[in-house]
């Protein structure tokens, strides 16, 4: 590690920025968008004794300290500055100049496939017939629709998108905004609630098999495109277990199991069950996914149910290493090649096209599409034609495109290491350096979260002046979490539900707690009223989306709190402290990191205060980064903060750390917190660090992770939860 403070000069302004050079230049650049809100791409740099521009390619560790940042749109000004202009656009001109140079001879390489296709392809159109037609129009079946739906809990999804948005600030969405968040959530949920199989377990005794060859399919199993059928011997009892590969998706929403085909076959007609225009995507050396129409972006996004991947197209490519074929999209109204959506090496994808010649394939794609669009009316025909040419045109600029703007790309993830390896799936990325940042500035929707925590303190103190037990006091906090979730769980547009005064059990705890517990309750938009036939009555107050943004907050935390009260010796005042009760949690900052994954572990997963929710660092086991910084001026000591660690993978925890402070923005740095060889035993284990008093005051704060617990065994990094606490003067008590 190389520490350098750099004096940046920007318009009329000059920035101090403290920077270790291993972390490379794209992280400087990323560090003065975050002084500056200068884009990384749109930044111009200019350092050394000649006051050249610097690049990707320069000794950080030699320029000298005194840097200058120029927009690359901003006109400028002066004798000095045309020169400098003049230089920038000479660099520009070479890159252009090798950018045709390389286009040239990609034209060159793909003219030569085509040669050579000519010699080595058949006109073989049964076989491309043979894989495409068996899976046309079989998702535009009523029932089959239907019975998908029926599966599905829609509530519950609805209520997940709208969550989603709002944790982006969105409070009031369009219709496409929710469509487009309730695709993302079914996504989420198929990927949870299908199994994916290896290999079956026994069916006899529920023991490991092994594969022991193929069988003949029977009646039942053909019925429903079971044709072929694998069969696999118990290691224990040696009975054979038989697993047919079902092609129709009904019998798989019965299943819910199976290997990429039958998941993606499935998700599919998920899609198309609740109106998504969505097309099955068939790559041709043994993949399988879907791809849905955005009537937002105008154009097709790819989607993964097996890897629980959005619109990462380039992922089997460059992520798997993969060497594509033909991937077809299959859908209601037509067949398309898309391959040219999911490669950058066209030229090398043509040398392997050797089922048939390009115009063979255009003509046997082009039929089958005009049965498709038989019955369609010339309106219908002419809308689709119009798509069809814009997608055309796209496929073209994204082949031609050197910026796949999706960055680091993981190998495989679905099925065991071994399986994946055979199918030369397993990327084997050991590209674990720090790198371009992956997500982008996003601001934190959690002032419920530190508002819940805040009201807590209030209620255990009350608990202490009226004299409980620790006993006590985690009965009523069971007893009020049981209401919780009883409220939780009834229809969340309309949650409510009653407490009978009657029951001796309960008199006590409405009492004796709620009065308590006002800003508790507030906080969760949640209001108490007295019904005179029905007993005391919890309904919302407010906004049923923020009330469903804090429930799981809550209830977290009152797991937590309990967990932590049954831990200590004696209940009284001394113990009104961390862990046990948490105070002055900071919120509503901005954060942004060196990566995410989208849309299931961006980075503010880790300030939502929901355990189940994680921030996942695709590229992050061998260092990674995270910056929170504080709006509207606000400064504050930090005191202690909190790591949870994740649902799964503890090669992925955290191990080593530094946390450090900024009182400008972002410019200069501070160490508060250094931590090595951390050590997390369980799963949702949430551990406390407290920082030596300095009396600094901060805007800024960065996590700088070094290594997670097993770097070998994983590239990524993932975090439950970051909680930072502030320095408070007073603490709340009930009177």
């Amino acid at each position: 590690m190389v520490a350098r403070k750099f004096f940046v000069h920007h318009n009329d302004a000059n920035f101090n920025v403290d920077y270790d050079t291993d972390h490379g230049f794209d992280v400087l650049k990323y560090q003065l968008f975050s002084l500056t809100s200068i884009p990384p791409d749109e930044q111009r740099i200019f350092g050394g004794e000649d006051d050249h521009i610097l690049s990707n390619d320069s000794d950080l560790n030699k320029i000298s300290d005194k840097l200058r940042l120029v927009p690359i749109n901003e006109e400028v000004e002066g004798k000095v500055e045309d020169k400098e202009t003049t230089e920038h656009n000479a660099i520009e001109d070479v890159n252009l100049a090798i950018s045709d140079e390389e286009f040239a001879r990609m034209l060159q390489a793909e003219e030569d496939a085509l040669l050579f296709q000519q010699f080595v392809a058949s006109e073989d159109k049964a076989t491309i017939e043979q894989k495409i037609r068996p899976y046309v129009s079989q998702y535009e079946d009523r029932i089959r629709q239907a019975a998908a739906r029926k599966t599905v809990p829609v509530d519950e999804l609805e209520e997940n998108s709208l969550v989603a948005l709002a944790k982006e600030g969105n409070f009031t969405p369009i219709k496409g905004e929710q469509d487009h968040a309730f695709l993302l959530q079914l996504l989420s949920w198929f990927k949870k609630s299908f199994s994916w199989v290896n290999a079956p377990p026994c069916e006899g005794c529920g023991n490991e098999t092994f594969n022991h060859g193929m069988g003949d399919p029977l009646p039942s199993e053909i019925l429903f495109g079971g044709s072929r059928v694998e069969l696999y011997r118990c290691n224990c009892c040696s009975m054979i277990t038989r697993f047919p590969r079902y092609n129709d998706p009904v019998k798989l929403v019965e299943t819910r199991r199976g290997r990429c085909g039958e998941w993606a076959n499935c998700f599919t007609l998920y899609c198309r069950a609740f109106g998504y225009e969505s097309r099955l995507i068939l790559d041709f050396t043994d993949h399988v996914w879907t791809e849905c129409f955005s009537h937002s972006s105008r154009r097709w996004m790819h989607l993964d149910p097996c890897e629980g991947a959005y619109d990462r197209p380039l992922l089997y490519e460059k992520g798997w290493k993969k060497g594509l074929s033909y991937v077809i999209a299959i859908a209601r109204d037509g067949v398309y090649d898309v391959t040219k959506r999911y490669t950058r090496k066209w030229h090398e994808v043509l040398s392997r096209r050797n089922i048939a010649t390009e115009p063979v394939l255009s003509s046997v794609l082009d039929n089958i599409t005009k049965e498709c669009r038989k019955s369609f009316t010339s309106q219908q025909l002419s809308l689709l034609e119009d798509r069809d040419k814009s997608e055309i045109e796209e496929l073209e600029r994204e082949l031609r495109s050197k910026d796949d703007s999706k960055g680091f790309l993981p190998e495989r993830q679905s099925g065991d290491k071994q399986w994946r390896i055979s199918r030369s799936e397993y990327g084997l990325n050991q590209n674990n350096s720090l790198g371009f940042p992956l997500c982008p500035v996003r601001f934190c929707v959690d002032e419920h979260v530190t508002r819940i925590y805040d009201a807590f303190p209030l209620v255990l103190s009350s608990f202490v002046e009226r004299g409980f037990s620790k006993s006590l006091a985690v009965e009523y906090l069971e007893t009020f979490r049981g209401i919780l979730k009883d409220f939780r769980n009834s229809p969340f547009r309309e949650r409510e539900v009653f407490l009978d005064p009657s029951s001796i059990s309960l008199q006590p705890f409405v009492t004796q707690m709620l009065p308590s517990a006002r800003e508790l309750l507030a906080a969760l938009s949640i209001k108490v009223k007295l019904d005179a036939d029905r007993g005391y009555h919890f309904s919302l107050a407010g906004d049923p989306v923020k009330t469903s943004m804090a429930l799981p907050v809550v209830l977290d935390a009152l797991d937590n709190i309990i967990l932590n009260l049954k831990k200590i010796e004696h209940f009284d005042y001394n113990s009104l402290c961390m862990p046990l009760v948490k105070f002055n949690r900071i919120c509503s900052g901005s954060v942004f990191a060196s990566g995410e994954e989208f849309p299931l572990g961006v980075v503010t997963s880790a300030f939502d205060g929901i355990c189940s929710s994680k921030w996942e660092e695709p590229n992050g086991a061998r260092g990674c980064w995270l910056v929170y910084k504080l709006l509207d001026g606000k400064m504050h000591e930090l005191v202690t903060y909190e790591l949870m660690s994740a649902n799964d993978a503890p090669e992925r925890d955290p191990r080593d750390w530094v946390v450090e402070g900024s009182d400008d923005g972002g410019s200069n740095w501070l160490v508060l917190d250094k931590q090595t060889s951390q050590f997390f035993e369980n799963r949702y284990e949430r551990k406390t660090y407290s920082i030596t008093p300095t009396g600094f005051l901060s805007n800024a704060f960065r996590f700088s992770f070094q290594a997670v617990r097993d770097v070998k065994a994983t590239s990524r990094l993932q975090l439950s939860s970051i909680d930072l606490y502030a320095r408070h003067t007073t603490f709340p008590t009930s009177s």
